[in-house]
């Protein structure tokens, strides 16, 4: 293996592991991994969903019969006889939800797509037929479905204080300042589209449910769905070994899964609802829009003197999920005055929640596209500008960073991409008809950790299995904890057995964050630990193992490692065992309270796009991304999902916007023939770097988390590089041919 490395599985650096290929990879690609959708232990009744046509107003009459005359139908439901739920909490107050809409209590229309019926039938066909026959009156109203829509509500609530940063007095230093600059940026609304769809297939043994569904997060789901049904947790069994892509819209129990689990038990019989398309528009959480006004001041030499910040975020009428990404901005560069302020623009629309980096994305792309204006009007390199200003501490409290790779990062990467062939001037490099451009930004990504366990097992004859209930949405868990143990054990990877993604076993936190090796590996390592102190401190080698377990009498040992994340109790672990882990539970990165230090990964991003001076057709031949997060595991995967997050941040800032009709407040892109996505042709060459680093302080083994990084500072880059070959700032994505023909 070792011998056959490429650029997609790079040789390992210092503190970097081997590149060994997924262990499931080759049963993915072939169609032999089992989905949540694909189990067929039982023939399931379909249910299918009949959503709003509306995004305001209400039910005046609901005509089911047509429906319910079609053979095959089983029963109809809607909000005059729908199963039974007990309403749990919004997750940003301490629930399970991820939103508190729950379909099917009443009349009331909040947004479009809403749950309006629920056809359950002996097949899909049948009860998508018998949908479509259900005749709905509505009394519709004039939605407020955007950031600029008359009626929305702005509010500012107290909760979001803390999230806002100040320091110094931004008013005096802003005008005193001899170079500013401002402007507004903005984010679309955007979508995760997963490649497996949303379902949930729930059946009941008398009292007891088990569900398969797509889920970042089985225990939260478990417990979740026991509230929401009214039954002890223990009697909630949540399946889900492999997920095809989630990306946060899995991350937390939506209002779906208690509805099915309700239709089996009114039935008594299992019960298959998959979203389409175009519903997991609705159905799901989303990245909402966002709007930035962004002020930077600065002294000849390029110090910052001051930054401002007030954004606005568009939420549902009935919850809040504020990203405030201000605990990243804010310690990025110099030591300004700052003032930051953040409000909530209330529409009708449903709730919104992760999306990869759903803080990161948008504000960090404000901050460097601002970053990159201030370089012009300074007349400064931009890199030279972010050296310039580079910290070892936050300018806000004083806190200091465990490590900071940055300006080693921006130097690798342009080295690598060729940042020194770049002429400053604004559309004074040509090949042809083509103008070319070159951007870059920061990547910044603050490293979370969650409580998490696991159980380790090693046998007399030198194998071991690793149980955890953590998921694995396609970055490669499985190998990775594989990699972690043998390690730690002295044995191969191959000789370990994963199992994840079931409620039963050891609790462990959502993948999401980015946390998941960082928090699920270090549960792993302590585990390894013990079983290590079970020997004296050390393992014995293959040919004493025998004897050694022959002396303690058993034929394996097992541990279960407990990890609690840096500054927070054990009881942390209690809560994680009710699948409650909020941000409160958590180690972030980005929280500097009571003496904490700041966790950071970094990177730079880089890009080259060309755009024809008569057709304004952009194309992009080669992003360069230069990446420092603590240790790596695998080279192979690492690079991988950094890829992936680079071609996700090109799109981010080309290509990907869902579109609202302004008029009916309904998603005009649902579909992925109609939604943007990227595909090869789109960018011919992504190159990515792994930087050196270690830092020794975050956690047991050093990881600060890759899985968002990749994608934040992408659209600044493309942003960026765009005004380089035209001399046009477009500061609203995503940048399409039109708004460089204005």
């Amino acid at each position: 293996m070792m011998g056959d490395l490429n650029t997609a599985a790079p040789a390992p650096g210092p503190n970097m592991g081997s590149p060994i290929p997924r262990k499931e990879s080759v049963a993915k690609v072939t169609g032999r991994l089992p989905y949540a959708a694909d189990v067929n232990d039982v023939i399931p009744l379909q249910a299918y969903f009949l959503t709003s046509a509306i995004a305001r107003g209400r039910i005046v009459s609901i005509d089911t019969a047509p429906a319910e005359a079609l053979e095959g139908v089983v029963k109809v439901y809607t909000h005059q006889n729908a199963p039974k739920r007990i309403p749990t909490p919004y997750t940003q107050k301490g629930g399970y939800a991820s939103d508190t809409n729950m379909p099917l209590t009443g009349t009331e229309i909040f947004h479009d797509g809403q749950i309006v019926a629920m056809v359950v039938a002996d097949s899909y066909e049948i009860a998508r037929d018998a949908s479509r026959r259900i005749v709905c009156r509505y009394a519709e109203e004039v939605p407020s479905p955007t950031m600029t829509s008359k009626g929305v509500l702005i509010t500012h609530p107290d909760a979001l204080a803390e999230k806002e940063k100040k320091a110094g007095d931004f008013a005096a230093e802003f005008a005193a300042a001899p170079v500013k600059v401002e402007g507004e940026y903005t984010t679309p609304a955007q979508h995760q589209n997963a490649i497996e769809l949303y379902s949930t297939t729930a059946s009941w043994s008398g009292d007891e449910l088990t569900i398969h569904e797509p889920s970042q997060f089985v225990v939260e789901l478990a417990n979740g769905t026991a509230a929401m049904m009214g039954i002890d947790p223990s009697k909630v069994h949540i399946v889900n070994p492999y997920i095809g892509g989630a990306f946060g819209g899995k991350g937390f129990m939506t209002q779906r899964t208690a509805l099915i689990a309700g239709a089996a038990r009114d039935l008594g019989r299992p019960v298959r609802n998959v979203v389409t398309r175009d519903q997991g528009y609705t159905l799901a959480t989303y990245r909402a829009e966002t709007k930035h006004h962004v002020r930077l001041a600065a002294d000849h030499r390029g110090r910052l003197l001051a930054y401002g910040h007030e954004s606005w975020e568009l939420q549902s009428r009935h919850d809040d999920y504020p990203l405030a990404g201000f605990g990243i901005t804010t310690v990025m560069y110099g030591k300004p005055a700052i003032e930051t302020r953040v409000n909530m623009v209330k529409a009708d629309r449903q709730t919104s929640g992760f999306m990869r980096a759903p803080i990161e994305m948008p504000y960090m792309y404000a901050l460097e596209s601002a970053m990159d204006e201030l370089a012009v009007a300074l007349k400064m390199d931009p890199i030279e500008l972010r050296r310039v200003n580079d910290i070892r501490e936050s300018p806000v409290d004083g806190a200091r960073f465990t490590s900071r790779s940055l300006m080693r990062c921006f130097d690798e990467g342009a080295a690598s991409f060729g940042w020194n062939k770049r002429h400053p001037e604004p559309g004074s490099m040509r090949d042809g008809d083509w103008l070319i451009g070159y951007g870059c930004a920061a990547a910044a990504y603050p490293t979370h950790m969650a409580p998490a366990m696991a159980r380790v097992t090693l046998n007399a004859d030198g194998d071991a299995r690793i149980e955890t209930s953590g998921q694995d949405s396609g970055q490669g868990t499985y190998t990775a904890l594989a990699q972690i143990a043998a390690r730690e054990l002295g044995i191969a990877p191959g000789r370990i057995r994963v199992t994840m993604g079931d409620s039963k076993l050891p609790p462990a936190p959502a993948s999401s964050n980015s946390l998941g090796t960082a928090s699920i590996g270090s549960a792993v390592k302590l585990a390894t630990d013990k079983i290590r102190a079970r020997f004296g401190g050390t393992l014995p080698k293959p040919d004493e193992r025998a004897d050694a377990f022959r002396r303690l009498g058993l034929s394996e040992v097992a541990e279960i490692g407990e990890f609690v994340p840096p500054t927070k109790s054990p009881e942390v672990l209690a809560k994680l065992q009710k699948g409650q882990v909020p941000f409160a539970n958590q180690a972030r990165g980005d929280e500097t309270k009571d003496g904490k230090p700041l966790m950071f990964a970094f990177g730079a991003q880089f890009a080259e796009v060309r755009i024809h001076r008569l057709t304004h057709e952009i194309r992009v031949p080669r992003l360069t991304g230069a990446f420092a997060a603590g240790r790596i595991v695998n080279t192979r995967m690492a690079h991988s999902q950094f890829m992936g997050g680079m071609i996700w941040g090109m799109a981010s800032g080309l290509l990907e916007a869902t579109g609202v009709d302004e008029k009916r407040g309904r998603y005009v892109k649902d579909a992925l023939g109609e939604y943007l996505l990227p595909v090869n042709s789109d960018v011919s060459q992504v190159d990515v770097i792994l930087i050196p680093e270690e830092d020794r302080e975050i956690n047991p083994l050093g990881v600060k988390g890759i899985g968002e990084i990749g994608i934040v500072g992408g659209a600044a880059a493309m942003a960026n590089a765009v005004y380089h070959a035209t001399g046009k700032r477009i500061r609203d994505l995503p940048i399409v041919m039109d708004k460089l023909l204005v």
